[in-house]
């Protein structure tokens, strides 16, 4: 079911934080970033380079220390605790690229290379999704247990329950996102033939909105130059 995003912005004007996850963590922001006219395809001489530079600024930034001691990620691993999720085990979405640098980042498409670099050169949660397999407005809530989330185990599709006060991203067909920003769904992940997306930018506290700004223009700018002619809107949801 796609989206009705004939207009990105008015779309962009339905994504909501449920008043439940504001008392969670207040500090928390989303900067929604949405984008059509992208160019799809695998990773490629422009994405390489953006992963490479990523890696290299990470390396810089963290100098030896691990990804969890940066103020950002540590903040976090405090929002996962909040919800009962363990970080050690399911990590935010940016410690788990943080800590793949070493051995390189993973290349997996053009798309996908490029909000990954952002993330990791940001240090912040970062992830793309397909809009045109959302099936109404995007929604950050605590889930009930009844929203059902599609995964794959063993190459098959399987769906799955979150437990009860999990922190997710969903649309009207269930879950998107689970633990906020760790793992998505299977039914809106970017593909080869994705060319309306949306980028969801976590930030909590320690980063401030100069700081987020600057990773969204980072992505924008990212975008603009692999889809020359993409029409991109964002919105900061508080």
């Amino acid at each position: 079911m796609a989206a009705d995003t004939a207009d990105i912005k008015a779309w962009l004007d339905t994504v909501a934080i449920d008043p439940a996850v504001r008392t969670l963590r207040p500090d928390y922001r989303a900067l929604v970033v949405v984008a059509e006219g992208l160019l799809p395809g695998p990773s490629d001489e422009a994405s390489e380079k953006l992963l490479a530079s990523a890696e290299e600024t990470a390396r810089a930034r963290l100098a030896g220390a691990a990804p969890e001691d940066h103020p950002h990620l540590a903040a976090w691993r405090e929002a996962f605790r909040a919800f009962g999720a363990k970080p050690q085990r399911t990590r935010p979405s940016a410690e788990a690229l943080l800590r793949r640098v070493p051995a390189g980042l993973p290349r997996v498409d053009r798309l996908t290379d490029i909000y990954n670099a952002i993330s990791v050169a940001h240090v912040l949660p970062l992830g793309g999704e397909d809009l045109d397999h959302y099936a109404g407005p995007a929604r950050l809530i605590r889930a009930t247990g009844e929203e059902p989330f599609a995964t794959t185990a063993g190459g098959e599709t399987v769906v799955e329950h979150c437990p009860p006060g999990e922190v997710v991203w969903s649309d009207d067909a269930g879950v998107t996102c689970r633990r906020w920003n760790w793992r998505q769904c299977a039914r809106t992940r970017l593909t080869l033939t994705t060319t309306r997306a949306v980028f969801i930018l976590d930030a909590l506290g320690p980063m401030d909105d100069d700081a987020l700004d600057a990773a969204g223009q980072a992505l924008v700018d990212a975008l603009i130059a692999s889809s020359p002619g993409a029409t991109v809107a964002s919105r900061l949801v508080r």
